[in-house]
Parts: structure tokens; sequence; C-alpha cells
């Protein structure tokens, strides 16, 4: 008992504090690249429509919107313009914030903007809206280990993340703190601005912010020990 809890404190403590994304057989060599193999390919695609199911998942549990959607709608509220122009917006901003830190884009980058949503529009239909609270956290916390999960798969495949994941692997290469921290820091300061500003911030926002980190983290683990 007591091995098997210190084994398991070690693999937590090593999820928690990994400052680098795996490289597996299927990993691309670099961003840009135009001929990537299929299975990378493949396993990017996978990555990304898990990453839209936790999107939709957290949506439909209906207790808060993610902490860059606050940033948006407080933007929104502040600017005038519309959720939709103020979202294009802040994603131009952060693909500019890539080029001091030196992150590239690719075929992911691509792929995330128009695959997620359409995942997003797709489920949003078909997936649970449950009614009482427990289950509405239950369902966070699983939307929350999908997306960790799909990132593991996207952001391993090396083919450029989007644009808010590209500022979280670009600032942890000139950082060399742990992704946990990185996304953590980011997710926290985007839903503080957002609410500043005067977006809305319910349970499913605190629970993102805190667990996004961890479950990124926890997906570069689990598809780097699964799928070599």
């Amino acid at each position: 008992m007591i091995k098997k809890t210190k084994f398991m404190l070690k693999n937590l403590i090593y999820v928690l504090t990994l400052k680098k994304i795996p490289v597996l057989h299927w990993t691309s060599k670099y961003e840009y690249n135009l001929k990537p193999k299929l299975i990378t390919v493949f396993y990017l695609i996978f990555g990304l429509i898990l990453f839209g199911i936790g999107e939709t998942l957290l949506i439909t549990a209906g207790i808060g919107v993610s902490p860059w959607f606050v940033l948006h709608q407080g933007l929104s509220l502040v600017s005038g313009f519309s959720i939709g122009i103020t979202t294009f917006l802040v994603s131009v901003i952060v693909l500019f914030l890539w080029i001091p830190i030196k992150q590239k884009p690719g075929l992911g980058t691509i792929l995330n903007a128009i695959l997620i949503s359409i995942v997003v529009d797709i489920t949003i239909f078909i997936l649970p809206y449950p009614e009482t609270l427990i289950f509405k956290i239950i369902q966070v916390i699983i939307a929350m280990f999908i997306i960790g999960i799909g990132s593991g798969f996207y952001l391993i495949a090396n083919l450029g993340p989007g644009p808010r994941d590209g500022l979280m692997t670009g600032l942890q290469r000139k950082t060399k703190y742990s992704f946990t921290l990185i996304r953590t820091i980011l997710e926290i300061s985007a839903v503080l601005f957002g609410f500043l500003l005067g977006g809305v911030i319910g349970l499913g926002t605190v629970l993102y912010a805190i667990m996004v980190g961890p479950s990124v983290s926890l997906g570069f683990y689990v598809v780097g020990r699964l799928f070599k």
C-alpha cells in the first residue's frame, strides 16, 4: 500500500512538473510540415475532435464558460463589438505574441480553428445537459480530462498548435517553467481581465482555470506512455 501510494505520488509530481512535450515515432520533426505522416495527421485530427467534445461538454454542463470566453465577453461589453469579433481579435493578438517567443504555426493551427468549431456545432445537440449541480460538476471534470487527452494528441503531433496552446508552449520554452504553471497563469489572467471588464464567471469557469493546466500535462503523460 505504501509503495503504491509513493508510486502514485511520484507520477503526480512528474505530471504537474512536466516541462517537455513527448516526442513519439509519429511526432512531426517540425511544425511547418506540408507532408506529414498519415498517422501524424490522424492523431492530430483525433486530438482536435476530442478537444472539441470536451469544450462542448463544458458548454452543456451549464455552470460557466471557459476563462478566455469570459475575456471575450468582457471585451465585447467594453468595446461594443460582438463576441465573434472580440474572439477573432483576441486570437489575432495572441498570434502576434507568438513572434517574440518564436512559436511557429502549421497545419494544426489551421485545423484547430476549423475542426473544433465544427465538432462543437455538431455535438452540442447530442451531448447531455445535466440538471443537478453534482452531475454538472462531474461533467465539467470529465470535459477537462477529455480536453487534456485531446491536447496531448494534437500537440504531440507537432504540426502547429492553436493560438492559446501556442502561447503556452512558446512561453514554456522561454521560461522553462512547467506546462501546468504556465497554462494556469494564462487561464487565471484571462478570467481575471475578463471579469474586471464585465465578463460572467461560473463554477465551471473556475474549475476550468484550475484544472486545464494539470489536464494538459496529464494528456502529455497518458498519450506519451500509451501511444509510443
